[in-house]
């Protein structure tokens, strides 16, 4: 009986194993399937959502210009009698540069000297001409009283007509005197119209000499000693004498696109860099016109810059680089993880399920590599950043951080543990 009672025992134990094995193996096939699903979903190569300042950056090539420019024109006709410098010779503010021969001028200066010489003349001689007509006002007034007190003392000792006409006298005198006064007045007037045309006699012929307006360099002369040059007027054509520039310092003008002219300020910093000359250096935005040019929809923009040690000359070619678009610290995205091609941006979230969800997002400012992300996105979510059109909402993925350099289509292969 002891032995029927094992025997039971061991059968039951043995159906109890039979019946627990397929239920063990059903579990471990099932984990096993799990694992392939899960290796077999496709790679989605992922950038996390951050936060970060963008910069838009503007590449434009610029031209440098001298920053005075002038061509120096006679203001009086002549011949030159002297030129006192040539191409690349540096001058001083007040120098002159040139001499011009105008016999006219010389006389008209003569002239004006003489004839202030001579009004001074006739200033004097007035003025004795007065002095005269007083002296003989005086005493024919003189006399004129002494009659009409002795004709008011002594009745019929002086007759009515002896004293009506020392009366007379006294009068025309006083009328002379006033007269030479008015004659010296008038030539005090003409020795100022004299001085006036002596100085500017004095002027014009002071422009026989041509001077720099500013310090600088001689970048051009067209013409040379003995020849005639005609002068200048708002209205001619005539033949400037010598072209000087102000290179200690230059202006680079740059070209701003319209999209981008709102954005560039005055002050705001610049790279610069020189290609043919190996140079590179920083520089700030000295002004703007703040109007576009109509022809190319650009506005100027200009940065003063210093050359010293005439490195650089006018025309020469810069690259500059100008931050025209700034943001705080903003939630960013890589380019590549945003689509446009739709009405609307939209971006592929891989959420804690490593599901796809996809999202309208609204867009701020682009840079070469980063987009601004102003809505529906949180600060550390990953977002999908390459084959956008292959990976559908819903759909399960296996997120590896595009840094690593995950391949670009989908991994179809799965594999086991």
């Amino acid at each position: 009986m002891f032995y029927s009672r094992v025997s039971r025992m061991v059968c039951a134990c043995t159906v109890t194993s039979i019946a627990v094995l397929p239920l063990l193996m059903s579990g471990c096939h099932s984990s096993v399937q799990k694992r392939k699903l899960v290796d077999q979903s496709p790679v989605a190569p992922v950038a996390v959502v951050s936060r970060a300042p963008l910069t838009n950056t503007l590449h434009v090539a610029g031209v440098f210009s001298a920053a005075q420019v002038v061509e120096l024109h006679a203001k009086v006709a002549g011949y030159i009698r002297s030129i006192n410098v040539d191409i690349g010779d540096k001058v001083k503010a007040g120098q002159v540069l040139a001499t011009l021969d105008t016999p006219e001028l010389a006389a008209q200066v003569l002239g004006a000297d003489a004839g202030v010489a001579q009004t001074q003349e006739q200033i004097a001689r007035a003025r004795s001409e007065v002095i005269r007509a007083e002296a003989n006002r005086d005493a024919l007034h003189a006399a004129a009283q002494r009659l009409q007190q002795a004709f008011d003392t002594k009745p019929g000792l002086i007759a009515q007509q002896e004293l009506d006409d020392a009366l007379a006298r006294d009068r025309a005198a006083s009328a002379q005197v006033d007269a030479a006064k008015a004659a010296l007045s008038a030539t005090q007037q003409q020795l100022g119209v004299s001085r006036a045309d002596k100085q500017r006699y004095s002027a014009v012929a002071g422009y026989s000499r041509i001077t720099a307006p500013f310090s600088g360099v001689v970048t051009w002369r067209y013409a040379d000693t003995g020849a005639l040059i005609q002068a200048g007027t708002s209205n001619s054509s005539s033949t400037p004498v010598v072209k000087i520039a102000q290179v200690s310092t230059l202006r680079l003008r740059l070209p701003v696109p319209e999209a981008l002219a709102s954005f560039v300020r005055v002050g705001d910093a610049a790279q610069i860099r020189v290609q043919s000359l190996g140079l590179t250096f920083s520089g700030k935005i000295s002004r703007k016109t703040y109007a576009l040019d109509p022809a190319t929809r650009t506005e100027q923009v200009e940065i003063d810059v210093p050359n010293p040690d005439n490195k650089l000359a006018p025309g020469m070619y810069a690259d500059v680089t100008l931050p025209v678009q700034r943001t705080g610290d903003s939630l960013v995205v890589p380019v590549q993880a945003v689509d446009t091609t739709g009405e609307e941006p939209v971006v592929l979230v891989v959420n804690s399920a490593n599901k796809v969800e996809k999202r309208t997002v609204t867009v701020g400012l682009t840079t070469a590599d980063h987009i601004e992300i102003a809505s529906s996105l949180k600060d550390g979510e990953k977002v999908i950043v390459a084959n956008l059109a292959t990976f559908h909402p819903g759909e399960e993925v296996k997120p590896v951080p595009a840094a690593m350099g995950v391949p670009s289509a989908k991994n179809d292969e799965g594999g086991d543990d």
